[in-house]
């Protein structure tokens, strides 16, 4: 599972008081317990409405500081994620794009022909689609446009727009749909998404979200925003792998359990 941290966003009030207050200790910390949890990418998003991509190059260089865990450059804005790729020190993640307004034709000439990866979320000016056919009707526009750019389907990772379970009529059918699908036609590439979102407005979110990691992964989710210093969810996360037969000889478990990734509390 290619595991992209979420811990050091402004949308999370605890991490938002950070940034406001300019407490780096807060950020270097989360940064370095993500990286030694297993993150492939650490995730950093401002989500300010002020100063964003200053703010941005106060987080990233405070992450750079302690791991060098390649950074997933996160804003609503695809110009601001841009505007950020030269603070990193290495290739990472673009989150996100979509097929709303000019954000495919903005980002995709300049990131193709680097090694940074792509996240695209599977919504277009009409706002989110309601059905798995219009959802995998973006999701082929947005292959098409990759193509012409000669971005390979490994550096894109698709999200099929995750929704809270609470209001969904038929629980997670829509993108498990549109998962498998995604995974018969392109199975390079990655399926990913935030899991959290699931569980929004439940008690007990933990039990939901890990419960639908395992339902997603079987549908071919293997990138995925989420908390890896969630020993429990880490732990399903390599259980599951090795179940589905991705890991062999269960290795990838072992060596994680020795790791202290999971089972060992910290």
């Amino acid at each position: 599972m290619i595991v992209i941290a979420e811990k050091l966003n402004g949308s999370i009030p605890s991490c938002a008081k950070a940034i406001a207050e300019k407490d780096a200790d807060y950020i270097r910390t989360y940064a370095k317990k993500q990286a030694d949890a297993g993150a492939t990418f650490i995730d950093v998003c401002a989500s300010v409405k002020e100063n964003e991509l200053e703010t941005l190059k106060w987080m990233i260089d405070l992450v750079q500081e302690v791991t060098d865990t390649p950074i997933s450059v996160d804003s609503p804005d695809s110009r601001v994620c841009l505007a950020a790729l030269p603070f990193c020190k290495k290739p990472g993640l673009l989150n996100s794009v979509s097929g709303e307004g000019t954000k495919i034709a903005d980002v995709f000439p300049v990131i193709a022909n680097t090694k940074w990866d792509v996240m695209a979320l599977l919504c277009d000016d009409t706002g989110i689609p309601k059905t798995a056919g219009k959802r995998v009707e973006v999701f082929d526009v947005i292959m098409k446009r990759a193509k012409e750019y000669g971005i390979a389907e490994n550096r894109i990772h698709i999200d099929p727009l995750v929704e809270m379970l609470c209001t969904s009529e038929d629980g997670i059918a829509m993108v498990v749909e549109v998962m498998s699908y995604i995974k018969k036609n392109y199975p390079k590439v990655h399926i990913s998404g935030a899991v959290s979102n699931i569980s929004f407005n439940l008690p007990v979110r933990k039990i939901v979200n890990q419960a639908f990691v395992v339902l997603a992964m079987n549908a071919g989710m293997d990138s995925a925003v989420l908390d890896p210093t969630n020993q429990d969810l880490m732990g399903m996360i390599f259980a599951t792998e090795a179940l589905l037969g991705m890991d062999e000889m269960c290795m990838e478990y072992i060596g994680a359990y020795r790791q202290g990734i999971f089972g060992v509390k910290k």
